[in-house]
Parts: structure tokens; sequence; C-alpha cells
């Protein structure tokens, strides 16, 4: 944590760009428990809200649909990547991929993928070339690939990183970045 105060929050709004408006999210059952640091994606129908801190890393999360104003719970699964925060996630069209992050342990080279259809994790593979631990990166989807580049180290002769990987999905693989004339950490 940063040495400044943070206050979990489990509330939301949804806006409006025609209106140039803010509704509230709903806040019945199923609604996530206070957090920050969490990730957040748009299916195309939904938001998936999982993991974050709160006094500790979480594990936990929710889908909301903003028709019917709900939210209903990712649940349990055998599958359900360690709590973490700082970490990052893509929508592929089908599944969201978390990846990285923070867990109580420290920083996290490893990442899970949740499939909404059928309510259920599958980890990551960690591949021939293990991805170095990383949080506070960022991550985009290509369309085949999600990218994993930069972000902060637990080494401290490199405290911050100017790297990436390539993960396949389809192949359960990962692959390297090219960081010649890369950017700087």
């Amino acid at each position: 944590r940063n040495n400044y105060f943070i206050s979990e929050l489990n509330s939301g709004g949804r806006y409006d760009p025609l209106t140039d408006s803010w509704t509230p999210t709903g806040s019945g059952d199923n609604l996530p428990s206070p957090r920050y640091s969490h990730t957040a994606i748009w299916t195309g129908s939904e938001m998936i809200v999982w993991g974050g801190y709160q006094s500790s890393p979480l594990a936990t999360g929710a889908r909301y649909d903003p028709i019917t104003d709900t939210w209903v719970s990712l649940g349990a699964d055998p599958n359900t990547p360690a709590a973490r925060y700082r970490h990052t996630a893509v929508w592929t069209g089908t599944e969201m991929i978390i990846w990285g992050g923070e867990t109580s342990a420290g920083l996290t080279g490893t990442g899970s993928r949740y499939n909404p259809s059928t309510g259920t994790w599958s980890q990551t593979s960690a591949g021939t070339i293990p991805t170095q631990p990383r949080s506070n990166h960022t991550a985009v989807w290509t369309g085949a690939e999600m990218i994993v580049w930069g972000g902060s180290s637990s080494n401290p002769n490199q405290s911050f990183l100017n790297s990436g990987w390539r993960y396949d999905p389809l192949t359960d693989s990962w692959t390297p970045t090219n960081v010649l004339l890369a950017p700087g950490p």
C-alpha cells in the first residue's frame, strides 16, 4: 500500500454520454465488497469486477448487468486465482484474462482465465520461459493475444520494467516481446 490514505468503496455509477448524466449502479444482492486496485472489464453486455485490496488482497468479484441494474457473484471455483491487486485484465471476446499483480506473498507472474458462460476459471500456463512477476503494468488485447508491458518489479536493481510478454490463449503459451529500441522503464 502507498503512504497515503485510501478508502475502499463498493459504489459506482453509469455514465450516459448522450445525456451527460450519471446514475448510481445497483446496490442490492451480490454487490462486491469494498475494494481498490481491482480490475474491471466490459464484455459487451456486462462489467466484470475482480480482485483488488481490502485489508488484504481479494480473490472475489462480480458481474454487473446495467440493463437489470443487478450484480451476480463470480462464486467459488477450485481454480480461482490467488488473491491479488494491481494486476491487469483483458477481455478476449469470450473470456477475461487476469495476470500479474501483488499477492500477500509479493509480486506474481501468474494468471488465469475466467469464462462467464460457464462460471469457471482456468490457469494460464507459466510457459517454458517464466514471465517476470510485476504489478502496475499494462495489458492490451490485440484480437489474438494479450500483451503485457512494463510495470514494477520486486528487484531493487530493476524497480521499473521495460520488458513484456505476449500470451496466446489458443496455445496457452508466452513469448517475450522484443526490447530492442523499446521505451524506457
